[in-house]
């Protein structure tokens, strides 16, 4: 059964949810369960000067040109990702890993409603250092690995947990192959265009070229 189509608007998430999956609009749909952290994350972006968007279904925070942020749920928590985590400093020991496979602690996770107004003044200093790096165009230093991942993958990684552990259980043939697929395109909207489609397959455990 294919998924459903991710939304682009940005009010869909904050009050129908994200798209993926039967739940989409129903009570039953995990944004519902953890609205008003949601709405309090997605408050404090927006006075810290962030540009809001959608991307791979979620609210994306961007400044300078560049992701800072990504308001996400799940059944157990929800969450605020970094993008660019391995330049963060983590002075407060809040940032974790999304998985065993994460190379970088990226990840604020919130269990109950209330810690965002507690954790309010991290919160802002932890977007505005990342805002720092991105108004100076600073980057990570490249990691060596045996597969060169584009951007537009690992960014939909980052926002994506499930997808993040699977591409990381495939064989590095397997990954080859979606690396040579997403870089058959020179066009950025085109590479996300086709993760999105590709990501059923990946869940699966199979190649880009495999049926």
């Amino acid at each position: 059964m294919p998924e459903r189509a991710m939304i682009t608007e940005i009010e869909d998430f904050f009050t129908l949810g994200c798209g993926r999956c039967d739940k989409f609009a129903t009570p039953d749909c995990v944004t519902r369960h953890w609205i008003v952290g949601l709405n309090g994350l997605r408050r404090i972006c927006r006075d810290m000067g962030l540009s809001e968007h959608v991307k791979w279904g979620h609210p994306c925070y961007v400044h300078a040109g560049r992701n800072i942020v990504l308001i996400g749920a799940l059944r157990g928590d929800f969450r605020l990702n970094f993008f660019k985590a391995a330049l963060m400093q983590d002075p407060e020991g809040v940032l974790s890993r999304q998985g065993p496979n994460t190379q970088n602690p990226d990840t604020i996770l919130f269990t109950d409603v209330a810690q965002v107004a507690a954790m309010e003044p991290t919160l802002r200093a932890y977007i505005a250092e990342a805002k720092g790096y991105a108004e100076a165009g600073v980057v990570p230093a490249k990691v060596a690995q045996e597969v060169q991942l584009p951007d537009e993958l690992v960014e939909a990684m980052d926002a994506d947990p499930e997808l993040a552990e699977a591409f990381h259980a495939l064989t590095p043939g397997r990954q080859r192959s979606y690396v040579i697929v997403l870089n058959g395109s020179k066009v950025s909207a085109t590479r996300v265009a086709r993760i999105e489609k590709l990501r059923p397959k990946i869940l699966a455990g199979k190649g880009a070229n495999e049926y």
